[in-house]
């Protein structure tokens, strides 16, 4: 299929993609602007994926202060080049973040970060509360284990829901940052004040 320069230049500005990744997409799906669209998308996720492993020691650390000056944000969020830290998208993604904190009131970024004794603890009352409903012993381990991924999503900030989109995660968000910017992307640290707590 052949593709004109005019289709290439309005997928790429509809994109932000390369003329070569551009002229492949619209091959691949026929010339399908909607399709081609997904398509970048789909690869572009798929190639941070296979950056996911590269060394983030970029990046900025955003001070959000709540109005009324009762609740602050610090947060720290790398990526791999000064460039992208430098744009409007990353920028505005490490904003989105900084509010994520102060609205949902994470006390871990992962669920890696959870110490095991608190995972032990928040196992051991899901499992009494199941035993106390009188619920049968073949499915308290399929029980207990979706009340910890409730837990993991009111208390890990990549397992939140995006305050400004609920259906999308955290993580989903940040995966979808890393495929438009072409870089990996971490969150390192944050920290929540709350005056009087």
């Amino acid at each position: 299929m052949t593709v004109t320069a005019k289709e290439v230049k309005n997928l790429r500005e509809r994109t932000g993609a390369g003329i070569v990744e551009c002229k492949k997409a619209l091959v691949e799906t026929e010339g399908d602007l909607e399709k081609a669209i997904e398509f970048l998308r789909k690869e572009g996720i798929a190639t941070a994926e296979k950056r996911a492993q590269k060394e983030t020691k970029e990046g900025l650390i955003e001070a959000y202060i709540h109005p009324g000056s009762r609740l602050g944000v610090l947060l720290e969020v790398n990526c791999e080049t000064d460039f992208v830290a430098r744009t409007e998208e990353f920028k505005s993604l490490v904003r989105d973040l900084s509010m994520q904190v102060a609205a949902a009131s994470p006390l871990y970024i992962s669920k890696e970060e959870v110490p095991s004794k608190v995972i032990e603890k928040e196992k051991e009352i899901y499992r009494a509360q199941a035993v106390k409903e009188g619920k049968p012993e073949k499915i308290l381990d399929q029980i207990v284990e979706g009340k910890l991924k409730k837990f993991y999503s009111q208390v890990c900030l990549l397992d939140q829901p995006f305050i400004k989109e609920e259906k999308k995660s955290i993580t989903n968000l940040i995966k979808e940052e890393k495929a438009k910017l072409g870089e990996n992307i971490t969150v390192r640290r944050f920290v929540r004040f709350k005056l009087g707590e």
